[in-house]
């Protein structure tokens, strides 16, 4: 089984119909016993004042505002929000012990690179025959994150394309052309230098290992396959290592830094001149608005570097809801998240909460036209962030996505000081990965390029 269901979770609550479909599921590769948490939306109503009450945890900024407007546009459902820490800051785990307590809300908020991980406690309601109307509405990319194992347990939300977000004043003022390729890139890193010795084109964040995934992401080489019903792992794969051995040039001979980002000195560092670039995702928009207000006009927002002539880029960051294999009331829930990926009215919300980049097509049309961006200057940011979304290649992510983001942060920690290299740690995550995974009773096999 590529997906195991440690025992005892979520097994309450299911119909004689869901179990006699055992053999079945545990005949297709990808999720085996898992999947026995899904099923047809059926269950038992909770009403609460003529309306089915939905139980929602979330941290998503503004969702308050998305399950209000909800709530007065129709009778039926009302959503109730349990505001919850931040996924990796507590949120998962949360939600992990809920279901395995059997005392889940009814929707789940997860990030594509957190699903997997979910899906295997069992806790998670199959959804694939109920939402397939919706598969050719998003984003490629956004519907292949919520369907581990061919399956799909989650709708999305967002998703976040990567791009570079650069110092337009100083690179004009400098004659340095936007780099399009990585070569490009490391050419004008040193431009930059020589402009100005303090100054370095960006910071290589070794703090943060979603960071380096989204960047390893669009070098096309996943970091997890399924072959022949076992997991292969291939965190140090030609694709990494190449990205990593960029990397380690570009630090070694000091074109970019290395200091941590999301501090208030790096904010400090690019709005002083001595970092002229981010490597961010969509998200960015919305962050350099509130944390360098003082910076409007100075910033433009340009496709991420290429490796040659390959336009495709990774992808960092982004929600998806699903909803609870014992919820009474699946219907109702479903009835909300398709709401929430596919009205139009969302965008609208999103833009006065933060930058709306919905995973739904239509979404990503109304978003252009009601978000006003009077911030950067350049080319207009959603040309360049749409653009960026349909170059995602296809990725699968692990059943222990979120601890290989921990390893790789440990790991990179020791190349500020040379210690090690981005290569060696590299290799170092793909060996604590396959035993990790392998003590957790997972069909493992090892990917290695060692």
């Amino acid at each position: 089984m590529v997906f195991g269901t440690p025992s005892g979770a979520g097994g309450r609550g299911r119909s004689p119909a869901l179990r006699s479909r055992r053999s079945l599921l545990r005949a297709v590769p990808g999720l085996g016993a898992a999947a026995l948490a899904g099923g047809a939306l059926t269950g038992c109503s909770r009403r609460s004042s003529g309306a089915t009450r939905v139980r929602l945890w979330s941290w998503l900024t503004g969702m308050d505002q998305y399950v209000a407007a909800f709530n007065a546009a129709q009778r039926t459902v009302r959503v109730e929000l349990s505001v919850i820490a931040a996924g990796t800051s507590g949120g998962y785990a949360q939600q992990t012990n809920a279901l395995r307590a059997h005392n889940a809300p009814d929707i789940l908020h997860t990030e594509y690179q957190a699903l997997p991980q979910i899906v295997t406690t069992g806790g998670l309601r199959e959804l694939t025959g109920d939402v397939d109307d919706l598969a050719d509405g998003f984003l490629p990319a956004a519907w292949q994150g919520v369907r581990p194992g061919g399956r799909t347990w989650a709708l999305p939300m967002d998703f976040c394309p990567m791009a570079f977000f650069y110092r337009k004043d100083l690179f004009d003022r400098a004659g340095i052309r936007v780099p399009r390729t990585w070569e490009e890139f490391r050419r004008a890193a040193s431009a930059v230098r020589k402009a100005d010795p303090k100054a370095r084109i960006t910071t290589f964040a070794l703090n943060d290992g979603a960071f380096f995934a989204g960047m390893a992401w669009q070098a096309g080489d996943p970091w997890w396959r399924v072959d022949s019903g076992a997991w292969r792992v291939g965190v140090d794969g030609a694709g990494t290592l190449r990205v990593a051995g960029y990397w380690q040039d570009m630090i070694a001979s000091g074109r970019a830094a290395h200091s941590a980002t999301g501090t208030q000195s790096w904010i400090s560092a690019m709005h002083h001149g001595r970092l002229w670039g981010m490597l961010g995702s969509t998200w960015g928009v919305g962050m350099m608005k509130k944390s360098l207000p003082a910076d409007k006009g100075r910033w433009a927002v340009a496709p991420l570097p290429t490796w040659g002539d390959d336009p495709s880029t990774g992808a960092w960051g982004g929600s998806a809801f699903a909803v609870s294999a014992e919820s009474a009331v699946p219907e109702a829930a479903l009835t909300f998240l398709r709401w929430l990926s596919t009205d139009p009215t969302v965008p609208g919300i999103g833009a006065k909460i933060t930058f709306p980049s919905p995973a739904h097509l239509a979404n990503r049309r109304v978003a252009r036209e009601v978000y006003g961006d009077d911030y950067f200057a350049g080319e207009p940011i959603f040309d360049v962030l749409d653009t960026s979304a349909t170059r995602v290649p296809a990725w699968t992510w692990g059943p222990t996505s979120l601890s290989v983001f921990s390893a790789v942060a440990d790991a990179l920690g020791p190349v500020s000081t040379g210690a090690t290299t981005l290569p060696r740690a590299m290799h170092r995550v793909q060996s604590s990965t396959v035993a990790t995974m392998r003590e957790r009773g997972l069909a493992v096999a090892d990917g290695s390029r060692t």
